[in-house]
């Protein structure tokens, strides 16, 4: 019994221990927006999306071809609408691309604090797994101690691990 003198691994207890609370990523990120932030978010999600890409897309050939097509009467633009159209489309490029570029940093920002929340559990996995093998291999060694005390050879033994050991795969 020698063997299992200083072989303790943590107990289920001691593992609770070191736990710590499970956070809510979304909520975290939530509460440390300010107003700013999220009316970046609001904009660069409407902005960003499909729906966005085809008003401004509907909005600009009922433009031109009202202003191409229509009676000249009814024409609310000269000939040189255009260029106006192409000057207001620039300035809308010109203010929304730092508006992205800001709403996509804290989308940035929340999905490195995620990660790193990944991380932490998986760190956490990763513990309590090698908590279970140690308790197995403590376990193991009880066994084989029990069956030597019980009359089982070593011969028989190895014939009992390797009729019961699992297949390993080639890979």
């Amino acid at each position: 019994m020698s063997i299992l003198k200083n072989f303790h691994p943590p107990t289920l207890k001691d593992l609770r221990a070191l736990r710590k609370p499970v956070r809510n990523m979304a909520d975290e990120q939530e509460e440390s927006m300010t107003r700013l932030d999220r009316a970046a978010l609001a904009i660069t999600a409407r902005v960003g999306s499909f729906a966005f890409f085809l008003l401004v897309l509907v909005w600009t050939v009922l433009w031109l071809s009202w202003n191409t097509v229509a009676p000249p009467a009814l024409r609310f633009d000269p000939p040189t609408g255009f260029v106006l159209w192409l000057f207001i489309s620039n300035m809308i490029q010109l203010l929304l691309m730092p508006l992205l570029l800001v709403g996509q940093n804290l989308l940035g920002r929340y999905a490195d604090r995620r990660s790193q929340n990944d991380y932490e559990v998986n760190l956490k996995a990763e513990r309590e797994i090698d908590t279970v093998l140690q308790h197995l291999e403590q376990q193991r060694v009880v066994l084989l101690l029990l069956a030597r005390k019980a009359g089982v050879s070593d011969d028989e033994l190895a014939a009992l691990m390797r009729d019961t050991a699992p297949a390993r795969s080639a890979t």
